[in-house]
């Protein structure tokens, strides 16, 4: 573990400085404090016990952030709400103290990850919603700083890990769940284009369906976002090409499928199923209640806690990735039999 005094020694400075230019103090000079900063990127320096006041009682021994992105998360209908509960439970656990902090493409550029990590002195990050193509997803790559990514992943960079729950599990328990109910004309309407995530799903769809030999009707495959409004683009093209039941990558996504099915006067399960994924609270608020593929984000959130604690500590994860569940509610059925 990388000290003060490393960074100290390295520069050839006292530790007093060293430990001034970390915690951004007026009294040396910015060139000293950026070759402070840039000597404990280079090195690989992580804040420790630095002994956070918060409401005048409590000191805690580390300091980390969940950083978000494209993704609500103030209340408990949403994604993220449990997400960073489950985090701040795993870190409250350990004495460390937790800030949310919303990023943005904008704030992306205007600060660097790892300069801005360690001024705040921040020892780790959790990072939510992030894309693949943002200008942080650059900065991963090399950044010396531990931190875990949701559903993305950086290769070659032992200081970043990954967590996830097991896509490929979970559309094939979809898959599986449909075609044991007679389904062959399975559509697919994936989250964002090009993410990882969704590229994984995409794949992850094709090869259940070619282990029960069914057909990937090139019609009913489509990407849109993770909205329910998106729905209304592609569903009825599904429905005019036949399918019989429709997986969406997420709850949002499948309430609007629902939507656009029942205003053509079908019926949800009657006419066509439709499956959904996360098991938000709305899947219950539905009519009819959403089949869906369970993410227990609770302990997503403590995992990530847990992955970043290896990091911290040197033991370089790769990839922790949660079990998927099959979660069977109202909104799936047996296929329905057209009667000539």
């Amino acid at each position: 573990m990388v000290s003060i005094k490393d960074i100290a020694n390295h520069l050839g400075i006292s530790v007093s400085t060293v430990s001034k230019g970390l915690n951004n103090a007026t009294d040396i000079s910015d060139e000293t404090k950026q070759r402070v900063i840039e000597a404990a990127i280079e090195l690989g320096y992580t804040p420790k016990r630095k002994n956070i006041l918060r409401n005048q009682s409590e000191n805690f021994e580390r300091k980390v952030c969940v950083y978000i992105e494209n993704m609500d998360y103030e209340n408990r209908d949403e994604f993220g709400y449990d997400l960073i509960n489950g985090f701040k439970q795993a870190a409250t656990l350990r004495n460390w103290a937790v800030d949310v902090i919303p990023s943005n493409l904008n704030a992306q550029t205007r600060n660097e990850y790892d300069k801005f990590m360690l001024m705040n002195q921040y020892s780790g990050a959790f990072m939510i919603g992030f894309s693949m193509h943002s200008d942080y997803s650059v900065q991963f790559s090399k950044t010396r700083i531990p931190t875990v990514l949701f559903d993305n992943y950086i290769p070659n960079n032992p200081k970043v890990g990954y967590v996830g729950t097991d896509g490929n599990e979970g559309i094939g328990l979809a898959v599986n769940h449909l075609y044991e109910l007679g389904h062959t004309k399975i559509a697919f309407l994936n989250g964002a284009k090009n993410a990882k995530v969704s590229n994984e799903h995409t794949e992850a769809f094709q090869r259940a369906m070619k282990e029960h030999d069914l057909y990937v009707d090139p019609h009913l495959l489509e990407s849109g976002y993770y909205v329910p409004d998106c729905a209304k683009y592609h569903v009825p093209k599904f429905l005019d090409y036949g399918a019989t039941a429709i997986i969406c990558a997420s709850d949002l996504i499948a309430t609007g499928a629902i939507s656009e099915v029942q205003k053509r006067g079908l019926k949800v399960p009657e006419d066509i199923s439709i499956i959904g994924f996360d098991d938000l609270p709305l899947c219950l608020n539905v009519t009819p209640q959403l089949t869906t593929i369970r993410q227990d984000r609770l302990n997503l959130g403590r995992n990530a806690m847990n992955v970043l604690e290896c990091l911290i500590n040197n033991i370089p994860v790769s990839k922790s990735i949660l079990r998927a569940e099959l979660i069977v509610r109202d909104s799936t059925g047996k296929v329905k039999i057209n009667k000539k």
